[in-house]
């Protein structure tokens, strides 16, 4: 099938994957300046990361009734949920009201992610074609543009409300193109699976959990790492999540071309590996081009762990337990954002930001173990 057919297909979602992207993008450029803002340290910095993927984490197990409900609204309703909740966060300067509003931010992109999945998820199973890998791509793509233009926008002293704002109106702009005329199945009275989609749950979630883990990790504390470790200005800080996005891009569209000829575990398992590699580089890195290098080969790595992971899980899943299995894996998977956070904010303020990326790269290796245990329950 031909890329342009691909995005025909997905005319609905690519610009709610975008959307997602454009924030977290935006957000990651602006750490460092956020966190003077408020007044964080890096442990503190980390326990409100921490309550922002609590957030998250609640709105995803609220996710499936709520795209069962409002059927082809979700996609954009939840994506003006998302615009909306990342406004006041980027204006205050205290700890506990960032915290605070960092809930809802971290709700609204919990929500949309599911939703959004879910719905390709079926698409994908309804034509028997694979659509997940572009539409990641997109959202890495737009991640890393996002990131780069913000951390040009910091740089030039732009404020981060004024940067999310703008973001905020062009996502209530692409909100009009994301209605599909598709409806969500009605999961009436379904139970919560078991047996082997409880393996497949467990074991998938956990690798989703390491990747969310390192991607986050990333995200959010490469361009601290660059100009603190490293001695970068604010733009080549905002180079390192750019960095990631760029080659998650990469990673994620070129798995749109091979996923027809290679085994979504196979993937997994050489990508694990690459993703450890880059997280150890980037740790270790004395320079900052080093640690671009190493953040590169990074989001290569993991960029089709979770695209492969959703698609499978779609594929195993009967329909009206499709959007069930999703949330259930990407709650699992969140937990990486759990722990995340304070294990990098307290490596890095106890020991140091190489630390945490060491410790990363170590979590990677696990992977392979969980595949193994995830290929015997399914």
């Amino acid at each position: 099938m031909s890329v342009l057919r691909a995005i025909f297909l997905s005319r609905h979602d690519l610009p709610a994957f975008a959307a997602q992207g454009i924030y977290w993008g935006a957000f990651a450029a602006y750490v460092p300046q956020i966190m003077a803002q408020v007044g964080a340290g890096d442990a503190a910095f980390g326990m409100a990361l921490l309550i922002t993927a609590t957030g998250a984490v609640t709105a995803v197990l609220l996710a499936p009734a709520y795209s069962a409900r409002l059927g082809k609204l979700a996609v954009p309703l939840s994506s003006v949920f998302l615009a909306l909740s990342f406004q006041a966060p980027m204006w205050v300067t205290s700890v506990p009201l960032f915290a605070a509003f960092m809930f809802a931010a971290g709700a609204g992109s919990g929500l949309q992610e599911v939703v959004i999945n879910t719905r390709l998820s079926r698409t994908e199973a309804r034509l028997g074609i694979p659509l997940m890998n572009l539409n990641h791509a997109v959202f890495s793509f737009a991640y890393a543009a996002s990131a780069l233009s913000a951390g040009l926008s910091r740089e030039a002293g732009v404020a981060p409300g004024v940067v999310f704002a703008v973001l905020g109106a062009l996502t209530l702009v692409a909100s009009v193109f994301m209605v599909s005329d598709e409806t969500a199945e009605r999961r009436g009275g379904a139970r919560a699976p078991r047996g082997a989609f409880g393996g497949v749950i467990v074991w998938g979630g956990l690798i989703a959990l390491v990747a969310f883990l390192a991607e986050n990790a990333t995200e959010g504390w490469s361009a601290l790492h660059v100009e603190r470790s490293l001695g970068g200005s604010a733009a080549e800080g905002a180079l390192g999540p750019a960095m990631l996005g760029l080659t998650m891009g990469i990673g994620r569209f070129t798995g749109q071309l091979v996923v027809a000829r290679l085994s979504e575990t196979r993937v997994i398992f050489w990508s694990a590996l690459a993703t450890s590699a880059g997280a150890l580089l980037a740790a270790l890195a004395p320079v900052p081009l080093v640690a671009y290098t190493g953040f590169a080969i990074l989001g290569l790595g993991v960029s089709t762990i979770a695209p492969m992971l959703l698609a499978l899980a779609g594929r195993l899943a009967s329909d009206d337990m499709r959007a069930h299995v999703i949330a259930r894996i990407t709650v699992v998977g969140y937990f990486g954002f759990f722990i995340g956070p304070p294990i990098m904010g307290g490596l890095a303020e106890w020991i140091s930001l190489r630390a945490s990326f060491g410790f990363v790269a170590i979590l990677l290796l696990l992977i392979p173990g969980f595949l193994l245990l995830m290929r015997r329950a399914g």
